[in-house]
């Protein structure tokens, strides 16, 4: 039985502002069934009340405390290991604002830096890059919000957080500490902290199959791709990740709410 599922935003249930097909429909029949939902984002740049405006906007009904990002793994574990610590951010204003609400120190200048917060910045250059290895090269720990190296944009795929870690990476002797967001295991804890269910009643949908697949694997989930995004039917079988469901869209979701058993009313993997 079914009693919570996690859903990856972009690329999932929205592109841009626009709900994709079967999401709005999926997510208010789970709802009515009873079952808890919680969306999970990568987006380390928007805080949780953000998304629910925009899920809104996709006709799509979310509270702020079922939604949660990777500056949300971020400042979890920030707080667990540099709580009282100078951060060097590279990264967007959303970010830092997320950051200092927390109650966390965003250092004044990069010679000031106890540690460091690497993610998305859509001005990233060369001096910011400079300015990066001034701040982290003697050996400072420094953190990533989040893996992906691509993101879904309106029109097409790009760079994400995991491009300017790369190029961060590249520069330095040391890697990061720790890579938030999905698939974590601090973004699993708080997944299921939210859903409030044991992992083996939970499905985790998305449609990536390095993190959000690999989130619900690892906790222990059953998993749902949906190729709306930036993996198709033919990526799978290429990936250590194999979903246990492969879905066109979200419209297949809405079948979780029967009674019936999942593997008669999901669309099963090759179909």
């Amino acid at each position: 039985m079914i009693r919570g599922v996690v859903l990856d935003v972009d690329g999932t249930v929205v592109r841009g502002r626009d709900p994709l097909p079967g999401a709005p429909e999926a997510v208010d029949r789970l709802r009515e069934a009873g079952i808890d939902v919680c969306f999970c984002t990568n987006n380390p740049t928007s805080a949780p009340t953000a998304y629910v405006d925009r899920l809104a906007a996709a006709g799509i009904d979310a509270s702020a405390d079922e939604v949660v990002t990777a500056a949300d793994s971020t400042v979890a574990y920030l707080r667990d290991h540099h709580a009282d610590d100078a951060l060097y951010v590279l990264g967007e204003d959303g970010l830092i604002e997320q950051l200092e609400a927390a109650g966390l120190s965003v250092a004044a200048g990069h010679a000031d830096a106890d540690a460091g917060v690497v993610s998305i910045d859509r001005s990233f250059d060369y001096d910011d890059l400079a300015r990066a290895l001034a701040a982290l090269g003697d050996g400072t720990p420094y953190v990533g919000t989040d893996p992906d190296r691509v993101i879904p944009g309106p029109d097409a795929l790009v760079p994400g957080s995991g491009a300017v870690l790369s190029a961060v990476r590249g520069v330095l002797d040391h890697g990061p500490d720790a890579v938030l967001g999905k698939p974590s295991a601090t973004a699993r804890d708080l997944v299921l902290d939210a859903l409030g269910h044991p992992p083996e009643e939970c499905l985790a949908v998305g449609d990536r199959l390095d993190t959000d697949i690999a989130l619900g694997a690892d906790a222990g989930m059953r998993t749902a791709l949906v190729c709306t995004g930036v993996t198709d039917r033919d990526d799978v079988a290429a990936s250590p990740y194999e979903p246990d469901y492969v879905l066109d869209d979200c419209t297949g979701l809405a079948a979780i709410a029967d009674p019936a058993d999942i593997d008669d009313v999901l669309a099963g993997r090759g179909d």
